[in-house]
C-alpha cells in the first residue's frame, strides 16, 4: 500500500466530523490540470467562435455565457478551459469532444440533447482532463436506446480524468470508459478516472460502465437507475465509497455485459431498493490524498 493511499483512505473513514469537500478543489487522478491557466478569458457567444478558438493551438479560456444551439459536436485541443458563466450556459442539441488532447478543463456548462449516435461530452486518447459542475441530459429513458450516445463517454487510452460535482440525468447510457472488450492493447494501464460529489438519477446504465481501466467512486448519490449502476468489467478495478442508491438495479456488478469480470470493492456506501452483485474483490488502493465524508448528505437533491 503506498502511503499516500493510505492517508486518502483514513481521510474517507474519519472525515465526518470535518466540513464537506471544498467544492473548487481539485482531486483525484486529474489533479494537476490547469487547462488555459491565467490567459484572458474569450467571450464566447455563438457555435463558430466556440469552434474557431477550441481548435486553436496554444492555452485559452473560453467563456460561455449562453445555451448555444445547434452547434454540432465541436473539438477542444489541448491547454482550454471552457467555462460556463452564469446558470444557464451551454450546449444544447450538440456536443464536445476532446481527441488527442490534454490538459483541459470543462467547467460549469450544461449539456443537454446530442447529437444522433453522438455523445454530449466524448474524451478518446485524451489526458489530465477536469470536468467540473456540469449539467448532463438528454430526452430520458424512451424511444430508441440507441439514437443517442453516452452522456460522458471515455474511451481510447484516455487518462488521468477527474469527474466532480456534476449532474446526469434522464437518458439510457451514463458514462461508458473503455469502449470495447477487444481494446485491451491500448486501455489496459489507462483509463484512470475518480468521479466525486455527483448525482446520478434516472439513468438507464452506465453509471460509470468500466473496462480494464480504475475507477475511484465517492460521495456521489444515485436514484432511480433501472437496469445497472456502476459496472466493473473485463479486469476493472473500482473502489466506491460512501454513495447513497434509492432504487438502483445493480448497484454495483461485476459480472454483466463482457466475457471478463472486474473487480470492485466498497465501503460506507448506503443501499434502499438496491442491492450489489460483487464476484471479485477490487484490491486497488488511492495513492492521493481526498476528503471523502462519511454518512455524506447531498447538498442538494432534486
Amino acid at each position: 500500500m503506498h502511503a499516500l493511499g493510505l492517508v486518502g483512505a483514513i481521510l474517507c473513514e474519519i472525515s465526518a466530523v470535518l466540513a464537506a469537500a471544498p467544492v473548487d478543489e481539485l482531486v483525484g487522478f486529474g489533479a494537476g490540470v490547469t487547462g488555459g491557466g491565467d490567459a484572458q478569458p474569450l467571450i464566447i457567444s455563438t457555435c463558430d467562435e466556440l469552434h474557431e478558438e477550441g481548435k486553436r493551438d496554444g492555452a485559452a479560456v473560453l467563456q460561455i455565457e449562453t445555451l448555444l444551439d445547434g452547434c454540432g459536436v465541436l473539438d477542444i485541443k489541448s491547454n482550454k478551459t471552457v467555462i460556463g458563466v452564469g446558470s444557464n450556459a451551454g450546449i444544447t442539441n450538440g456536443g464536445l469532444k476532446i481527441v488527442d488532447s490534454s490538459n483541459v478543463i470543462i467547467r460549469n456548462l450544461i449539456f443537454h440533447l446530442s447529437v444522433e449516435e453522438k455523445d454530449l461530452l466524448g474524451l478518446s486518447s485524451a489526458t489530465n482532463v477536469w470536468i467540473d459542475h456540469c449539467e448532463f441530459s438528454n430526452a430520458g429513458i424512451v424511444g430508441d436506446k440507441d439514437f443517442y450516445d453516452g452522456l460522458l463517454d471515455i474511451t481510447h487510452g484516455s487518462d488521468s480524468v477527474t469527474v466532480s460535482w456534476s449532474k446526469f440525468y434522464d437518458h439510457w447510457k451514463g458514462s461508458l470508459i473503455g469502449a470495447s472488450d477487444g481494446n485491451g492493447d491500448e486501455d489496459s494501464g489507462h483509463l484512470r478516472v475518480s468521479y466525486h460529489h455527483n448525482t446520478w438519477k434516472a439513468v438507464n446504465s452506465r453509471t460509470p460502465s468500466i473496462r480494464f481501466g480504475t475507477a475511484h467512486i465517492y460521495n456521489s448519490l444515485y436514484q432511480d437507475i433501472p437496469t445497472s449502476g456502476i459496472n466493473s468489467r473485463m479486469g476493472a478495478q473500482v473502489l466506491v465509497e460512501n454513495s447513497i442508491f434509492s432504487n438502483v438495479s445493480r448497484a454495483i456488478i461485476t459480472d454483466l455485459d463482457s466475457d471478463e469480470d472486474g473487480f470492485a470493492a466498497q465501503r460506507g456506501n448506503v443501499f434502499t431498493s438496491a442491492e450489489t452483485e460483487i464476484t471479485q474483490n477490487a484490491t486497488w488502493v488511492p495513492d492521493y490524498q481526498y476528503t471523502c465524508v462519511k454518512n455524506w448528505i447531498p447538498l442538494v437533491v432534486d
